[in-house]
C-alpha cells in the first residue's frame, strides 16, 4: 500500500505534524482546513459566512492538488464553535458540496486559532 502526501501553497501549510492531505487506495483524506487565509497566514474573517468561504477555498485547492474535486466528496466532518451557526455554515457548505456527500457536524469548545469552523473531507479521486 502506497500512501501520496499532499502539499500545496495554494492552501495553509500544515500547523503541526501532519500533512495537508494523503491519497492512499484510490482515496483522498484531507486533514481539517480552517480559515487561514494561505497569502497572508492569517485569519481574516471574524464572521461564519467568512471564515467558511475561505475554508472552503482552502479544501478545494487541497482536493485539487490531490487530483480531486468536491463533487467527488464521499464523507465530511464539520466542526462548529457554536451551533447557532450551523443555519449560515449549512448555506456556503451548500454551495460547494451540490453531490451531498455523507456528512457529520459537531459542536466543540475550542478550535485551532479560535477560528469558528473546521472542516475535512474524504474523496475518490
Amino acid at each position: 500500500m502506497s500512501i501520496q502526501k499532499i502539499n500545496t501553497q495554494s492552501a495553509p501549510a500544515a500547523i503541526g505534524p501532519y500533512s495537508q492531505a494523503v491519497v492512499c487506495s484510490g482515496m483522498v483524506y484531507t486533514s481539517g482546513q480552517i480559515a487561514i487565509n494561505p497569502a497572508t497566514n492569517t485569519v481574516e474573517a471574524s464572521d461564519i459566512v467568512g471564515q467558511t468561504e475561505q475554508i472552503m477555498k482552502n479544501l478545494g485547492e487541497v482536493l485539487a492538488a490531490a487530483g480531486s474535486s468536491f463533487d467527488k466528496a464521499v464523507k465530511t466532518t464539520c466542526y462548529l464553535a457554536d451551533m447557532n451557526d450551523f443555519a449560515a455554515f449549512n448555506e456556503i457548505y451548500g454551495k460547494y458540496f451540490t453531490s451531498k456527500p455523507a456528512r457529520s457536524c459537531v459542536a466543540v469548545k475550542t478550535l485551532p486559532k479560535n477560528v469558528l469552523a473546521e472542516v475535512d473531507v474524504i474523496a475518490s479521486l
